[in-house]
């Protein structure tokens, strides 16, 4: 039979973990710090608007569109996500 003395104690703050978020921090964009343009699939864009479903920018960003994005300027991080694409990823001309 084994006792408690017979295993070692497991070594504190030594190991590693995830936290997973189960629900996706949704912005309504109502931030200064928030006001970018991101590059997003125009499906999701259109399904957006239809539905009202959060969508998914390359940077990572989620949110529910509802502003003009030419009135902002294009995400940095998206923009070099973009550039950075295989095929249509160096249009100059491509949509957001």
């Amino acid at each position: 039979m084994t006792t408690p003395q017979d295993y070692p104690e497991p070594e504190r703050g030594t190991g590693t973990g995830t936290l997973i978020e189960e629900t996706p921090q949704v912005s309504h964009g109502d931030g200064d710090h928030e006001r970018f343009a991101h590059y997003v699939q125009k499906d999701k864009i259109m399904e957006s608007a239809l539905s009202g479903t959060p969508v998914i920018a390359l940077c990572g960003k989620v949110w529910v569109p509802g502003r003009d994005p030419k009135k902002y300027p294009v995400c940095p991080m998206c923009k070099e996500i973009y550039e950075t694409m295989g095929t249509g990823g160096n249009d100059k001309g491509g949509d957001k």
